[in-house]
């Protein structure tokens, strides 16, 4: 997905008032106003360049631009051009810091082509595009997966919720379980799990029970905020004295946890879990997958898709569990003061895989269970409640 030039945008935009506004720029003096002239009299705002406007429309978040859309006829249309939002989306999506199973944008549409902006079109072409307009609605896709758009919209909960709520604390319930396994756990520099355990401040430590599985995972579980308890099944791919030499000389290990079974008719891996593993799928309420995000890193694509599956498919009622993958890299990533000034925070790329990309490389857009992909970073564990958030709410726990 290759990045639009402001150029094109401009060019967009231009051609969209040209057309629909050719008089947009014309004041009409006071002695020649009308009550229908008047309603139609452009602002100071109206009346700027289109590359100042575009300017301006920059620096607004996407609320702010949804309520310029409904100042007047004019801006409601120029808001709404879907070169301007596909400029947006492939601008933006690579910092959204989490992404899920609703708001995920259909990636296909980045691949449609844009109207030739030198090309003159006719009443034919003119509704053949209109069409491709209404099927390349990148405006909807740029707010349905922005993070900060989809704060604005979350429900509130109504005023009888939070009495079922006071009453359901009274009620001891069994904590949720979650098995959590990943590469991520093993490849990075700094354990994830490690600072799980140390960092009270983050998710309270409320019991380790001795509980193994031929050695490789053991449960612990965390109060969510100081409120929830939760249970973490911790699933190593092996050992940790062959986890730790791997990890020093880059090398893979034999997976414990799964069996190659050969591949598919399109030449995709196929593994089963191990027998311990699928006892554990059958007993949680939903998974963790811990993801290398870091550049050049994830290496295996199509064999971690084929691991997900296996353990969903593992699990009772599979289609209802929830996974919560954390795309996690060791620290986090150190901005220049020349790059900030430069630009280079926002508009490169970052020193992570981005939330959308990972959930791409997982495959999770064809899973039927729901989903969630959340940047973590392991050192400071940021990111990490609100995905643990998602993922008891998604196991039916009030927050």
């Amino acid at each position: 997905m290759q990045q639009l030039s402001e150029s094109v945008v401009i060019r967009s935009l231009k051609r969209f008032r040209d057309r629909f506004f050719p008089n947009r720029n014309e004041v009409v003096g006071d002695g020649d106003m009308t009550p229908e002239t008047e309603e139609s009299q452009p602002g100071l705002l109206d009346t700027l360049p289109v590359d100042l406007q575009f300017l301006i429309m920059n620096f607004l978040s996407p609320v702010d631009l949804c309520r310029l859309g409904a100042t007047c006829r004019y801006w409601r249309a120029m808001v709404r051009d879907p070169v301007l939002w596909r400029y947006f989306l492939l601008r933006d999506m690579p910092h959204w810091p989490s992404i899920d199973h609703l708001t995920m944008p259909r990636l296909e549409l980045l691949n449609m082509p844009l109207v030739n902006e030198e090309e003159s079109l006719s009443d034919t072409e003119e509704a053949e595009e209109k069409r491709t307009e209404l099927k390349c609605d990148y405006m909807s896709e740029y707010l349905k997966g922005c993070p900060s758009y989809r704060q604005q919209w979350l429900p509130s909960g109504a005023a009888y919720e939070v009495v079922t709520s006071f009453f359901q604390s009274l009620v001891r319930s069994s904590e949720p379980r979650y098995a959590m396994f990943g590469p991520g756990m093993e490849q990075l520099d700094v354990s994830i799990v490690t600072r799980l355990m140390y960092a009270p401040d983050v998710l309270p430590v409320s019991g380790t029970p001795h509980r193994q599985i031929n050695g490789i995972g053991s449960g612990i579980s965390y109060m969510f905020n100081n409120q929830h308890r939760f249970n973490i099944l911790t699933l190593y791919s092996t050992n940790r004295a062959d986890r730790e030499r791997a990890r020093l000389h880059q090398q893979s290990v034999s997976n414990k946890l799964f069996t190659f079974e050969g591949e598919d008719d399109s030449g995709y891996p196929i593994c089963s879990p191990a027998p311990q593993v699928q006892q554990v799928c059958q007993v949680v309420d939903g998974f963790i997958y811990v993801a290398n995000a870091e550049p050049g890193k994830i290496g295996g694509g199509m064999t971690e898709v084929a691991q997900i599956q296996a353990v969903l498919s593992s699990a009772r009622d599979s289609k209802s569990r929830p996974l919560l993958v954390l795309s996690c890299v060791s620290r986090e990533e150190a901005i220049s003061t020349t790059s900030l000034q430069n630009g280079a925070h926002r508009n490169g790329a970052r020193n992570r895989i981005p939330s959308v990309d990972m959930a791409k490389i997982l495959g999770l857009p064809q899973l039927a269970n729901p989903w969630m992909v959340q940047d973590t970073v392991a050192e400071s564990l940021s990111g990490l409640l609100d995905g643990i958030s998602w993922l008891l709410r998604c196991s039916g726990v009030k927050l």
